[in-house]
């Protein structure tokens, strides 16, 4: 009888999660819980966490709505605007209540329509955040309309970014859901201890085909969309060259099944019953296991200057099938490779 096979590593941290908030939070948030120790929480809810008194409020939330007893700790995120208060982030983020601010371009994605319109319009801002060393988290996309949108990041890159950190230098960024060539290739020619990207689930095991087989699937439907395969490729090989400039970041992005199965979809795709169990599928399949666990525990809280966990999670190479669906109320919540068998599990 052969053994099974089993690999243990440091309890990971998720640099990139939404978990919605009152019914969606407390039947979702376990399936972060079991998973990952930390969790940075997306602030684009319906009334966004714009101050951080909103953030000590939806802290507590989501502390109350724990069910395994994990010690589970929500990071928060202050939602930028160009009205925001540069007192009030400062006091969020000497006071530990806020651990990074986000840029969401104006209508990018979910809950964005009260985002930046122009970077020069939160300069004061940014200029407070690389005095203080507080991170930059960017949805980085431009939002124009007239900008076709698989070429969004990397128009983005050409016209934000690189100006952006010639103006700023040392404001420590990190690059959220990268898709592209373009966004790896920059965050490896720029071999900053100010720049890193995170990467989810599915644009390393999915491309834009995927969406189109045998019929439309529009639970694959999320911002930025899947990419050609030549980008699929090049966020694989970025994690499986052991650099320490890429680290997990989920995106997992619950909505209801009435709302994504609509005449205008909503964009996200739900990932955490699987997302760990998807990552190390890819990184088996590219031959990188030695990488897997710099990847999910260690790159991002060395980059945000925060301690390694002390916990550990032990995987296993052992069929998991992931759950068809997640009830709220009347409807339901379709996850990531709804019914599909992985062939690792958690221990």
């Amino acid at each position: 009888m052969s053994c099974l096979k089993k690999i243990k590593i440091i309890k990971p941290d998720d640099w990139h999660v939404h978990l919605r908030d009152e019914k969606i939070l407390k039947k979702i948030l376990r399936y972060t819980e079991m998973f990952y120790q930390r969790a940075i929480i997306m602030p684009n809810l319906n009334q966004p966490i714009i101050d951080y008194k909103k953030a000590i409020f939806y802290k507590h939330r989501i502390i109350n709505a724990t069910q395994l007893n994990t010690k589970f700790e929500p990071l928060m995120i202050c939602y930028l605007t160009k009205e925001t208060c540069l007192k009030e982030l400062q006091y969020g983020f000497l006071r530990n209540i806020f651990i990074g601010a986000k840029l969401y371009p104006n209508q990018s994605t979910t809950n964005s329509n009260t985002g930046i319109s122009k970077i020069s319009e939160i300069f004061h801002v940014l200029e407070l955040m690389q005095k203080m060393k507080m991170p930059l988290l960017i949805h980085g996309e431009e939002s124009n309309i007239n900008i076709d949108i698989y070429d969004r990041e990397a128009k983005f890159i050409e016209t934000t970014m690189i100006p952006l950190r010639k103006t700023f230098p040392e404001l420590k960024i990190i690059l959220e859901h990268i898709t592209t060539k373009e966004a790896v290739d920059y965050i490896e020619e720029n071999n900053s201890s100010y720049l890193a990207g995170t990467i989810t689930p599915h644009h390393l095991m999915l491309n834009r085909n995927n969406m189109f087989i045998n019929g439309i699937q529009p639970n694959l439907y999320c911002l930025p969309i899947l990419k050609r395969k030549v980008h699929q490729n090049a966020l694989r090989k970025a994690i499986s060259n052991g650099s320490t400039r890429f680290f997990l970041g989920s995106d997992s992005a619950p909505h209801l099944y009435k709302h994504k199965i609509n005449i205008f979809g909503c964009a996200g795709i739900f990932n955490a019953p699987s997302s760990l169990l998807c990552y190390i599928t890819v990184f088996e399949e590219m031959k990188a296991l030695k990488h897997f666990e710099s990847f999910c525990s260690k790159n991002g809280p060395n980059f945000y200057n925060l301690p390694i966990n002390q916990k550990t999670i032990t995987l296993i190479k052992k069929p998991y099938k992931i759950l068809k669906k997640i009830s709220i109320g009347k409807d339901f919540i379709m996850p990531f490779l709804s019914g599909e068998t992985l062939e690792w599990s958690i221990l």
